[in-house]
């Protein structure tokens, strides 16, 4: 039961810890930051301290679960996997390029024209940075660490489906205004609301229902392969259109945002189709495992 211990205190540590940092952070950019980013809303240091402790507790973690180098969290030498990622870069950026496709020919949304071709490309560049870098620090987090912990003990079926949940929950939470001035325990306050979308069952349908069948494409690549190179291009491709989608495109007229989805792109029941149609693709894919990382 020791994966599982390690991985209790890991998000105890996080989510508690990064409320209670949360307060700190926002202090002291009152004193010293820049003025963009002194008022920033109070969420986004709970974001930033969530992520800070997330990402900094990545090796005790790793370490925790009895991982003792990268390759037992699924980074292997890169040679002769370039493939495996390109691959997986292919079905990720071809899914949801299906869905911003439908939803433009439906003349839901408009592609931004109004916008520079300067900036049209350094949005795109923005986008594909950010991309990899999320892509590679998530799969090590969420597929190498945890699922892999989660499979030691469990039948990976369950710990498969564990583990998106875990994942979803996540990239669940939502925008919220502390009230008042910020206090040692805003951060304590503010965290609960930020998964205040767990009470409107019209955003839980289908909008965590895709998250969860996100994250188990992303694990099932990782079980079928043997390492974590599919999943990343995967998520890679998934990345660059959640960050560019809403930034280069703007809506035309009310549409059914239930079934088209907003500016998150993921959201929608089209999105689900699209992804049901993607996992049947990626249960088939031929997949030839690593011979280094045993599963």
């Amino acid at each position: 039961m020791r994966p599982i211990r390690s991985l209790l205190i890991y998000l105890l540590v996080v989510f508690l810890g990064g409320a209670l940092l949360a307060p700190w952070l926002y202090w002291a950019a009152q004193w010293v930051a820049p003025a963009s980013l002194a008022h920033s809303p109070f969420h986004r240091f709970v974001n930033r301290s969530l992520l800070a402790l997330a990402l900094a507790g990545i090796w005790p973690l790793l370490r925790g679960l009895r991982m003792k180098s990268w390759r037992d969290a699924g980074i292997i030498n890169p040679r002769g996997q370039w493939n495996q990622l390109a691959n997986g870069m292919m079905l990720g950026f071809g899914s949801l390029a299906c869905v911003a496709i439908l939803i433009l020919a439906a003349q839901v949304r408009r592609l931004n024209l109004d916008l520079a071709a300067g900036t049209f490309a350094a949005k795109l560049a923005g986008a594909a940075a950010t991309a990899i870098v999320v892509a590679v620090l998530e799969e090590l987090l969420f597929r190498g660490a945890i699922f892999g912990a989660l499979r030691k003990i469990w039948d990976w079926r369950a710990a498969l489906l564990v583990s998106s949940m875990i994942y979803a929950i996540v990239h669940f939470m939502e925008s919220a205004e502390v009230t008042g001035p910020v206090r040692w325990s805003s951060g304590l306050e503010v965290l609960p609301r930020m998964l205040r979308g767990f009470g409107d069952w019209d955003v839980v349908i289908p909008g965590f229902f895709n998250l969860t069948l996100a994250g188990i494409m992303l694990g099932l690549a990782y079980q079928r392969s043997g390492n974590l190179y599919f999943s990343i291009g995967l998520h890679t491709g998934w990345i660059f259109w959640l960050k560019s989608y809403g930034l280069l495109t703007t809506p035309l007229a009310t549409a059914h945002q239930t079934f088209w989805g907003t500016q998150k792109l993921i959201d929608g029941w089209l999105a689900m189709a699209v992804l049901a149609c993607a996992l049947v693709a990626l249960a088939r894919w031929p997949f030839l495992k690593s011979p280094e990382t045993p599963v």
